[in-house]
């Protein structure tokens, strides 16, 4: 069944704290399968410059004083509501010209990244306001003068303009890293489907999570927005390499070098390897991760595979696996349950995938489909803005032009020929820079040459083949932790990556000063720093623990005993533990050492305090370096002193990261480590005081 009918609703634009209408009747939104009104659009009489000033002065500062958990705790609370909410944006989404599957994609797609992000920035990012980047650099020989890179939020606000085909994970993609960084957010979806995207935004303003001007919307045009962006601003855009081109040269972009980061038209190519003929997995797997392509959202993604390199003893075989199966794609109307592919956006949009169509015809011939004679399962095939895939043929890459330069945005792909692995990188690099590449192999050495070869020219490459056909999320999915965008003609720039994409929003600066000082501002312990000795650090509480508590331990000798004992026990006889002569023979060592490891648990042997207390789990050891080798009679002591301290919410322990400084007797740093450990935030715990 189609989306039932309805009276088109009038969109505004959430903006300065309130909805509000624009000031004209506004432009028809069409519905994609049967071109019924959905809504009208207008922002005429919006106060841009009072929108940024707003989401600056009043969300700005709030969301500053929230640390990265906070931020990521928020974002989890409002995914999970829109989680709830998902059935109506599936109703509304059916408008667009999608099917469930592509809703799947773009609705549950677009929440599980935010979800994915709050996750990932609890996980990764300490609870503080500031962070650090990088190891401390020394800048003194005393030490007394250290320098420490660290990222703030920037204080202004970033604009998101997004394009028409994922109303939802366009946005959303965009503004979870965005608002972990601490920056509020402006949204400016595209026309076509901004109705989805508006209905997003009420029902997330309506949750009452986000603090005020957290997030606005503006739904139509931008009008002088950008005129009033500062360098304390960024601007993200998503759509056609023109469009972009125009936004980035804006006067007040250039003048305030306001953060720009665009993702633009990308000829995204697949090569089928050398090795993967008929009759392989791997081939299979190409044919139909080509027809998927071509087909998911009606082959309107930016990631969607626009020229397919194939060997040229292999090509017709291709051409007509892909064919079968492009013939057999149900085209109709997006909510009925036997519709494999749905229209596209709209009835302009099918013209100008038809017009690109006809400007590809410079180099190549049609092999598959038809654009001009539309055959629908169901839908009316002239109202609704359908067009079955087309699959062309160019014989001649390399002479070949508009192949490598005209993206139809649609379900339209390109099949050539190459005769070796390095044609094929060659022929993908034509295409000046793109998102995303794919290599369906099981060759190493194929993989190898391909992947290098393509890299420089890609923002993300997939290598296909039978051991990841399940596991695989395809060649056109960004996902959460790995950078979205590409080089060149792909735009330049890189979204998510895990929290790669948070630091897009954040000023780096490097801070120089004493380590006291330093200290104070990262919130994290720095050597030189203060300290505190008194009560055994393992015996406080995250409500007594403070940076720099910290312990100097008794010594201890290591004996030959010892050492033997510890490589008999452990199997690890490694010469230099247990022959002096082939240790002596070692350029490293003047006789048998010490493992490293004994000296590690050795040092904890010194430093852990036995007694149930506040300390309830060692989880890890990071950066461990062994720098001076331990001889028999040497003697050991450990300093460790309290370095970080993440309180967890909602839960009654926290992380506490230890450094752990482990010496001997002539004062040479013999071990150096990062100890992590999970403390209660009370002790006894609340419900042991309660029981007595």
């Amino acid at each position: 069944m189609t989306a039932s009918a309805r009276t088109p609703r009038r969109l505004e634009s959430f903006v300065s704290g309130r909805w509000t209408p624009g000031a004209r009747d506004g432009q028809p939104l069409l519905d994609a399968a049967t071109g019924e009104v959905v809504a009208t659009i207008d922002s005429t009489g919006i106060d841009f410059a009072a929108a940024l000033a707003y989401g600056r002065e009043v969300a700005g500062p709030k969301l500053r004083a929230m640390s990265f958990h906070d931020r990521a705790g928020m974002l989890k609370a409002l995914g999970l509501k829109l989680m709830e909410l998902k059935e109506e944006f599936y109703t509304e989404s059916l408008h667009t010209g999608a099917t469930r599957a592509d809703g799947w994609v773009d609705i549950e797609g677009g929440i599980g990244t935010m979800l994915t992000f709050a996750s990932k920035a609890r996980r990764e990012l300490p609870n503080t306001r500031v962070l650090t980047d990088g190891e401390v650099e020394v800048l003194s020989k005393d030490g007394s003068f250290v320098a420490q890179h660290i990222f703030s939020p920037l204080q202004g606000v970033a604009v998101h303009i997004n394009a028409f085909n994922f109303p939802v994970w366009g946005m959303l993609e965009k503004i979870a890293p965005t608002l972990i960084a601490g920056v509020p957010c402006i949204v400016k979806p595209a026309s076509q489907t901004a109705y989805l995207t508006e209905l997003v935004v009420r029902r997330i303003v309506e949750t009452g999570l986000l603090p005020d001007g957290a997030l606005q919307l503006i739904s139509g045009s931008v009008g002088d927005l950008l005129d009033h962006v500062t360098g304390q601003d960024a601007v993200t855009f998503t759509g056609s390499a023109w469009t972009g081109r125009k936004l980035k040269s804006h006067k007040a972009v250039i003048e305030n070098s306001t953060r720009f980061t665009m993702e633009a038209d990308s000829l995204n190519a697949s090569i089928l390897g050398p090795d993967a003929g008929p009759g392989t997995a791997e081939f299979d797997l190409f044919v139909k991760e080509i027809a998927r392509e071509m087909t998911a959202k009606a082959g309107q993604k930016c990631t969607a595979i626009r020229r397919v390199f194939v060997p040229r003893a292999h090509v017709q075989a291709v051409i007509a696996a892909l064919g079968d199966r492009l013939d057999k794609t149900a085209l109709g109307l997006p909510g009925d349950e036997g519709t494999r592919m749905g229209p596209l956006a709209s009835l302009d949009q099918r013209e100008e995938v038809r017009a690109r169509i006809r400007e590809l015809q410079a180099d190549a011939e049609i092999v598959a489909g038809n654009p001009d004679a539309v055959r629908v399962a169901s839908g009316d095939a002239g109202g609704g803005a359908f067009l079955n895939p087309v699959l062309m043929y160019c014989d001649k890459p390399f002479a070949a032009g508009a192949v490598h330069d005209v993206e139809a945005f649609g379900p339209v792909s390109t099949v050539m020929p190459y005769d070796d692995i390095e044609e094929a990188v060659a022929l993908a690099a034509k295409g000046k820079g793109s998102l995303v590449s794919s290599v369906f192999t099981d060759d190493p050495k194929v993989a190898g040459a391909a992947v290098l070869g393509l890299a420089p020219h890609h923002g993300r490459v997939l290598i296909g083949n039978r051991a990841t056909a399940k596991s695989s999320t395809g060649h056109g999915s960004p996902l959460a932790p790995l950078v979205h965008g590409g080089p060149g003609r792909a735009g330049g720039g890189e979204e998510m990556g895990g929290m790669r994409g948070v630091k897009h929003y954040m000023q780096r600066t490097a801070v120089q000063g004493s380590p006291r000082l330093l200290s104070a501002v990262t919130g994290r312990w720095i050597e030189g720093a203060d300290v505190q000795h008194g009560q055994h650090p393992f015996r406080k509480s995250l409500a007594e623990l403070r940076i720099g508590d910290q312990l100097v331990t008794a010594a201890r000798q290591v004996t030959q005993d010892d050492v033997e004992h510890f490589a008999h026990f452990t199997g690890d006889t490694f010469y230099a533990h247990m022959d002096s002569a082939a240790a002596k023979a070692n350029p490293f060592f003047d006789d048998r050492v010490a493992h490293g490891y004994l000296i590690a648990s050795f040092a904890a042997g010194l430093f852990v305090d036995p007694a149930p207390g506040p300390v309830l789990a060692n989880y890890g050891v990071d950066n461990l370096r062994f720098l001076t080798p331990v001889y028999f009679g040497d003697t050991l002591q450990v300093r460790l002193t309290c370095k970080e301290i993440n309180p967890r919410a909602n839960a009654e322990h926290g992380e506490v990261r230890w450094d752990c400084q482990v010496t001997k007797q002539t004062g040479a740093v013999v071990a150096q480590y990062d100890v992590l450990t999970m403390v209660a935030k009370v002790w006894p715990p609340a419900t042991a005081q309660a029981a007595e």
